[in-house]
C-alpha cells in the first residue's frame, strides 16, 4: 500500500488539491501497478510566511 505526503506553502484552491491526490492515485497506479483504492495521500499545508525557497520566503515573494 503506497503512502504520499506532499507538503506545499497553503493558497492552492480545494479543487486543485483535488486534482492534485487524484493525479498522484492514478500516476501511482500506472507506475506501479498498485490498485488505486490502496493508495493513500495527503497534503500538509505550510504558511508562505514559514517557508523560504531561494533565500527568499514564500509569502514575501508574492507580494
Amino acid at each position: 500500500m503506497p503512502f504520499i505526503q506532499v507538503t506545499m506553502a497553503a493558497g492552492r484552491t480545494a479543487q486543485q488539491k483535488r486534482d492534485l491526490l487524484a493525479a498522484l492515485a492514478d500516476a501511482v497506479t500506472a507506475s506501479t501497478g498498485a490498485p488505486r483504492e490502496a493508495v493513500r495521500a495527503w497534503i500538509v499545508e505550510v504558511d508562505p510566511g514559514e517557508v523560504i525557497v531561494g533565500g527568499v520566503i514564500l509569502a514575501d515573494r508574492a507580494s
